[in-house]
């Protein structure tokens, strides 16, 4: 299993949500930048695949929030897609921002920045060839010599199992909303996983404890106030997902 060179990693690090979402359209080439900008250590973004098979990055599997599309992205081709505007819904001087798709955002972050791929479970994917989105990212990780400054992630633990279980698998990240539901030091431990990315609200030192002792890094998201970005670091956390990445520095003092 691939994991992420210890050289490039510092505690907490600074995970930028979908981009720079406090402030810019979120899963956007001005999103990644301004992250980049803003000196964080790593920026997280969702994947889905296009009617013709292209890798996309977008949250939602429905157009309306985030564009001025309508209908799903898997009903649309690459081309359709690149016409709509995934910007001017957040504010009009983003008027055209496009949906990039994960090449354009791994050549953007090339040798600048970490990048954590999240595998979106959306409903067409049940239709699909059954581990067709994770070949894709895996072969176009290779492709961009890539494989040591990624993370993969998803809340399917199939899709990770599937990702593990490749010839040259990525770090794994287990995202988990309610880790009561599950045994997720299992899964982690199964897939060999780099890091669980609770949801903030549910993690305390009691559960970060056997995470800590098994070598699995905690990052928990999504980190926004003030106050739970210090509870969270004291608490010895690896990473935190936040919209606002300057914010979240200066709090910490990085």
């Amino acid at each position: 299993m691939s994991s992420i060179p210890a050289n490039t990693f510092r505690k907490p690090l600074i995970i930028g949500h979908r981009g720079f979402r406090a402030k810019y359209p979120e899963n956007t080439l001005a999103g990644f930048q301004a992250a980049i900008d803003a000196n964080a250590d790593m920026v997280e973004l969702d994947v889905q695949l296009s009617r013709d098979g292209q890798i996309v990055v977008i949250h939602d599997a429905e157009l309306n929030r985030t564009t001025n599309g309508k209908g799903t992205v898997a009903s649309r081709s690459l081309a359709d897609l690149k016409k709509l505007d995934a910007g001017s819904w957040f504010h009009p001087r983003f008027r055209n921002e496009r949906i990039p798709t994960l090449e354009e955002v791994l050549d953007l972050a090339a040798n600048r920045i970490m990048i954590n791929i999240e595998i979106k479970v959306a409903p067409h994917l049940k239709t699909r060839e059954a581990d067709g989105i994770e070949k894709k990212i895996m072969e176009l990780i290779l492709l961009k010599n890539a494989l040591d400054r990624v993370l993969v992630s998803s809340f399917n633990k199939f899709i990770l199992e599937s990702v593990s279980q490749m010839d040259h698998p990525p770090a794994l990240g287990v995202l988990t909303e309610f880790a009561e539901d599950i045994d997720v030091l299992q899964i982690c431990r199964k897939i060999k996983a780099f890091s669980w990315n609770p949801y903030y609200l549910e993690l305390n030192e009691e559960k970060l404890i056997p995470m800590r002792e098994s070598g699995i890094r905690v990052m928990p998201y999504t980190v926004n106030s003030p106050q739970d970005i210090i509870r969270l670091t004291e608490l010895g956390i690896d990473g935190m997902f936040t919209d606002d990445p300057v914010m979240a520095r200066n709090i910490i003092g990085l």
